[in-house]
């Protein structure tokens, strides 16, 4: 179906352009001074996210969308460039830490702790729902549940290392 060839091309693409985005703020973020943190677990998170993508391409291109489940994608679309906005040129695929940089308190950054994640989490569901694979976005949601189990933990670990004071 074209509208799923199209809605897939979308998500291809906003994904890769993101890269660019976040190679461009990582390299910016570690002249600055940041310092990596949990890249040991960064090819598990490269590799979830491109399976969930490819597997996508490969069992949903000839499905039907339903538009109810797109809305949903929509408004997390939405809620996705509210956070990137909101963090700006600190936000990046790794976790770099900066020392002496504040904690970003704007947006929904003043209601979560994580918006990108939790964004992220509901996109990893939403999506295979939009072309009726429930069994699907289950397995990506649980493997994801895992993969940022590690990785808040080794975030949260480099904050709290940092102390910086928070922003607003």
């Amino acid at each position: 179906m074209i509208a799923s060839v199209l809605i897939l091309t979308f998500v291809t693409l906003q994904r890769l352009a993101e890269l660019v985005i976040a190679r461009r703020n990582t390299r910016q973020l570690l002249a600055a001074g940041g310092v990596e943190v949990g890249a040991e677990h960064y090819p598990l998170i490269v590799g979830l996210h491109s399976a969930w993508i490819v597997g996508l391409w490969l069992l949903a291109r000839d499905e039907p969308p339903d538009l109810a489940w797109l809305a949903v994608y929509a408004v997390l679309q939405v809620l996705r460039v509210w956070v990137l906005a909101s963090i700006g040129r600190r936000w990046t695929t790794r976790i770099i830490v900066v020392p002496g940089e504040t904690l970003v308190r704007r947006g929904p950054y003043r209601f979560l702790s994580h918006p990108n994640y939790a964004v992220v989490v509901a996109e990893i569901a939403v999506l295979p729902l939009v072309f009726d694979m429930p069994a699907y976005a289950a397995v990506f949601t649980l493997l994801n549940a895992s993969v940022l189990w590690i990785r808040i933990r080794a975030e949260g670990a480099a904050l709290r290392a940092n102390a910086a004071p928070v922003s607003t």
